[in-house]
């Protein structure tokens, strides 16, 4: 359909000059996904500074049946914040409403409004001696908008939990309009349903974060970073209990990183150098934290890490002395997707099993996509610590990356279901989207997908909020 002439005058009214896109080169980048797999079309893109703002466009939109796409920083990789390519969608971005409405130190909360850069909600929690923990590669743009309507993990999820774990109260604009506003800070509250964590994780779908209350937490004084080289997958297991048990849990951190993934970070990433003296073909990056400055964890990660390869379940290891260091160990683990970009195509799971069942996943999806894509090398890597392994395929050697690519359906089948047969999730972090939406289909039970069907009808009864996404 074509949206009416009428309507766009009026949300441009609402957000003004400086809210209202229409141009179609300054749309373009509101229309293309990261990887460029989704490119959409868009009647207008709208950048509201308030929530009253955004309630009003939505108000609109609701009137006239025409379709909303919310959009965070769209650093997303399943495109559920693109548009579809038919052009008959408003996009609403949410970059304008950044403001920090306040932060409370002792209650050791922090209230910011969606379309706060992650990277600044993490800054001003640190200037008030605060830490807020959400961490992954993309906090330099992402929005807290978006990581709350994707339950971002990151790599500090087994120590303090997915966003849904971070957030203690939203405000949110309704499909109709309204505004409910749950900017509550408490951490107890038995009085009914919880009402946001419909929200988190919805991808836009049953309403538009604008703003949130977040935990935050005591800074850390005593930070601990090893890279630790491994001869057999399964001892990485046995590792992570031994540095969990002798830290009194305080690991933030455990990286699983193969190594070719090393050796492509090495390859096509300046700057980086391989740590310990030999290869491995395994490596965990291990970190540990305390807001004690007399916390003692460099004592406790060497000697956990000299008895372990007394042992023979670690063969060596590096424990950083300097910042510079840490951040050098960090960022081989960082640049793996950018290293496989640069190799050819990649083809990406994001996946999660159980914590005791990865290393059997790793053998077996390996095995099975070897089998059926002859050549192809897995890139196995990520947040071990919480089960979620980025299990991504890149393109044998020569190749021709289009016909590579073109297997993305039936590689997603074979290790897709090696993940079901270990009660594991097709989608970890990343979200569901367009991308995924058949594997959701398949793989959830029809009890889940009546459900989720029946929340979306009730609360977006006429199918305009990000309609096509998840389900």
């Amino acid at each position: 359909m074509t949206v009416d002439a009428a309507l766009l005058e009026r949300l441009a009214a609402v957000v003004g000059p400086a809210g209202c896109v229409a141009d179609a080169a300054a749309m373009e980048p509101y229309l293309t996904e990261e990887r460029g797999l989704f490119r959409g079309r868009a009647a207008m893109v709208v950048r509201p500074a308030t929530t009253a703002e955004v309630a009003e466009v939505v108000r609109l939109c609701a009137a006239y049946r025409v379709p909303l796409v919310p959009q965070g920083g769209n650093t997303g990789l399943v495109g559920g914040g693109i548009p579809f390519e038919n052009g008959d969608e408003i996009v609403i971005a949410l970059g304008r409403m950044n403001r920090i409405r306040g932060l409370d130190a002792a209650n050791f909360t922090i209230t910011a409004e969606a379309g706060c850069i992650l990277a600044d909600v993490q800054r001003a929690a640190a200037d008030a001696d605060r830490l807020f923990p959400l961490s992954l590669a993309a906090e330099g743009s992402c929005q807290i908008g978006g990581n709350i309507a994707t339950n971002a993990g990151g790599v500090a999820v087994l120590r303090y939990g997915n966003m849904r774990e971070l957030v203690l109260g939203l405000e949110v604009v309704l499909p109709d309009g309204q505004v409910w506003n749950g900017l509550g800070a408490l951490r107890k509250d038995n009085t009914g349903y919880d009402l946001k964590q419909l929200f988190i994780g919805a991808e836009g779908t049953l309403g538009i974060v604008t703003a949130a209350v977040l935990k935050l937490f005591p800074k850390p004084a005593d930070v601990q970073t090893a890279l630790v080289g491994l001869a057999d997958l399964d001892r990485v297991l046995e590792l992570l209990a031994r540095v969990r048990t002798a830290s009194g849990d305080a690991v933030t951190a455990f990286e699983l990183i193969p190594r070719i993934g090393l050796d492509l970070a090495l390859r096509h990433v300046a700057g980086t150098a391989d740590p310990l003296d030999a290869p491995h073909p395994w490596y965990a990056l291990v970190e540990l934290s305390s807001s004690s400055p007399a916390g003692g964890l460099r004592d406790i990660l060497e000697g956990t890490l000299m008895a372990a390869i007394d042992d023979g379940v670690v063969a060596d290891a590096v424990v950083a002395a300097s910042l510079e260091q840490r951040s050098a160990l960090w960022r081989l683990r960082e640049v793996i997707p950018e290293a496989q970009k640069r190799e050819g195509g990649s083809i990406k799971h994001d996946v999660a099993v159980p914590v005791s069942t990865v290393p059997a996943f790793i053998r077996a999806a390996t095995a099975d996509v070897e089998a059926a894509l002859p050549g192809v090398r897995v890139v196995a890597f990520g947040h071990l610590g919480d089960g979620n392994i980025h299990f991504n395929l890149t393109q044998p050697p020569g190749a021709d990356r289009a016909a590579f690519l073109g297997e993305w359906e039936r590689a997603n089948r074979i290790v897709h279901d090696r993940v079901a047969q270990l009660g594991g999730s097709i989608s970890a972090e990343h979200g569901i989207g367009r991308l995924k939406r058949g594997e959701l289909a398949r793989y959830k039970s029809a009890v889940d997908l009546e459900l989720m069907r029946k929340i979306k009808s009730a609360i977006d009864p006429a199918g305009i909020m990000n309609p096509g996404k998840i389900l």
